[in-house]
Order: structure tokens, then C-alpha cells, then sequence
């Protein structure tokens, strides 16, 4: 199964301290929870995120949508990056969260599964679409 791990970031003093980390003891210990998840054979993907001021957000509570620039008002709504791993159950998802590099006060990892496109109705139009994307592709 495919789960996918959000790093977040819950509070102004978390966010804070982010800057006070030094950058390449950050990027050693990322490194290397990525060479133990790819080592694993459990990696499938892995992203970090641009800071929030450099994203906008297109809000749907109007017509026309909203688009606000970042930063944004509540430090709860923004996440970091992520991990997509295809581990067998969302216990072994917990046990590669908890060993992720960033687990200050203020950091958490939000785990969702990820469903496969069998899930969804097969006799869909648009899901035998994306099917055929897909194995066009590879993925499937």
C-alpha cells in the first residue's frame, strides 16, 4: 500500500527555530533517512517544499475563486514536505514516521494512505482513461 508522510510544522516557535538548525546537519540527517528508506525498497517518492511566502492559495468559497499570496494566516495549515513510501500497513507507514529526521516540538507527520486507481469505479469513463494513462506511462 502507498501512504504518504506530511511533515508539518504546528507552531510559531517551531517555525522559528526551523532557521536555527544548521542546513547541511539538516541535510545529513534527511540524507540519510532517505538511504535507509531507499535501502528498504520502500521509496517512491520524496519532496521538500519552497517556503510558504512563494505559494498562493486558490480558495473556492467564492465565485470568482480567491487567489492569496503565502504567507498564510495559520502556521497549522502549512506543510513542509513529503515522503511517499509503499510499505505493506499503516503500522509499518507509523514506524518510518517515527523515524523521520524532524521531530522537534512543534513537528509532526501526518500519514495518509493513498488509494489505488483499483478503487475506484473500473467501468468509469475517466478512470479507464487515467487506467490507460497510466499504463502508457508505467505505472500500472
Amino acid at each position: 500500500m502507498k501512504f504518504m508522510l506530511i511533515w508539518r510544522v504546528t507552531s510559531d516557535e517551531a517555525w522559528g527555530n526551523l532557521g536555527e538548525i544548521d542546513f547541511d546537519q539538516m541535510l545529513e540527517s534527511v540524507g540519510k533517512f532517505n538511504e535507509e528508506l531507499i535501502e528498504a525498497g520502500v521509496l517512491i517518492a520524496a519532496e521538500g517544499l519552497a517556503p510558504a511566502e512563494e505559494g498562493v492559495v486558490v480558495d473556492f468559497s467564492s465565485e470568482p475563486p480567491v487567489v492569496t499570496d503565502g504567507p498564510y494566516g495559520e502556521t497549522k495549515e502549512l506543510f513542509n514536505g513529503f515522503y511517499l513510501i509503499n510499505v505493506p500497513t499503516i503500522q509499518d507507514a507509523v514506524e518510518w514516521a517515527k523515524r523521520t529526521p524532524m521531530t522537534a516540538a512543534g513537528f509532526k507527520t501526518e500519514i495518509r494512505r493513498v488509494p489505488t486507481i483499483d478503487e475506484f469505479p473500473q467501468d468509469n469513463e475517466w478512470i479507464k482513461k487515467e487506467r490507460a494513462w497510466r499504463e502508457s506511462t508505467g505505472q500500472l
